[in-house]
């Protein structure tokens, strides 16, 4: 298993959930991989299950300050970037009587901003064939009663992806949506029991997906398997948007 050998991989919110499966299998598939997150804790404990030499960074890729020390330490431990996965994000419930201009700030903070200014400094450490993939969500493109503000954060993930497949063409780097439906991480354990049974009911595949799958997904995307895929937005989830 090889299909990221001699590559550079870096995995913002790579400490849980899917961002720790994705960084677990491009360890497997032979990449040198960082993660970045804000828990130094968390961050040691995904390192031991990561291995393959991974690296962390504590940062909070809100804060301008550490987004800027990460790719500086990334540029004087690896010289080069090959592979980008954003998967840090929030997702709160607030209906629309709910929603404040915190809600809205932290949510397009963290989901939207950190996002683009993450990509904007990893494309200075990318050369051609690089590949970025972003994960949106499939709430982005279907209705997502009392997550409006989360769903509409990820449909501007997949907005920018569009773009940036157009502007980073001509430099060889590809960009991708990896789209996600629910899936069993630790964001997940605050759902209630009613809630994830009427989502699970919603899923063709009647149940939801695994950390470990999403991560399937997103090393065909990272891998040159996926070389002629370029701002695609791929679901993973079980059938639920179609």
């Amino acid at each position: 298993m090889s299909k990221l050998r001699g590559k550079t991989a870096l995995v913002t919110g790579g400490s849980s959930g899917i961002g720790l499966a994705i960084a677990r299998r491009f360890a497997a598939e032979g990449a040198k991989v960082f993660i970045a997150g804000r828990r130094q804790m968390q961050l040691d404990q995904a390192l031991s299950q990561i291995g393959h030499g991974a690296e962390a960074v504590q940062a909070d890729i809100t804060t301008t300050a550490d987004l800027d020390r990460l790719f500086s330490t990334l540029a004087q431990r690896a010289g080069r970037l090959d592979v980008l996965v954003t998967s840090s994000g929030v997702a709160e419930h607030a209906t629309l009587d709910e929603t404040t201009e915190a809600h809205i700030d932290r949510a397009f903070d963290l989901n939207v901003r950190a996002m683009v200014l993450t990509v904007q400094r990893a494309t200075r450490l990318m050369t051609e064939g690089g590949s970025i993939v972003l994960v949106g969500s499939i709430a982005g493109t279907i209705a997502n009663p009392g997550y409006a503000t989360y769903s509409a954060s990820k449909a501007a993930v997949r907005s920018y992806a569009r773009t940036w497949t157009h502007e980073l063409a001509g430099r060889g780097i590809r960009v991708n949506t990896l789209s996600p439906g629910p899936t069993d991480t630790p964001m997940f354990d605050g759902v209630s029991d009613d809630l994830r049974k009427t989502l699970t009911d919603r899923i063709p595949f009647r149940r939801l997906g695994q950390p470990d799958e999403i991560a399937n997904a997103a090393l065909f995307l990272a891998s040159d398997d996926s070389s002629y895929v370029g701002g695609a937005d791929l679901h993973v989830d079980g059938g639920m948007v179609a």
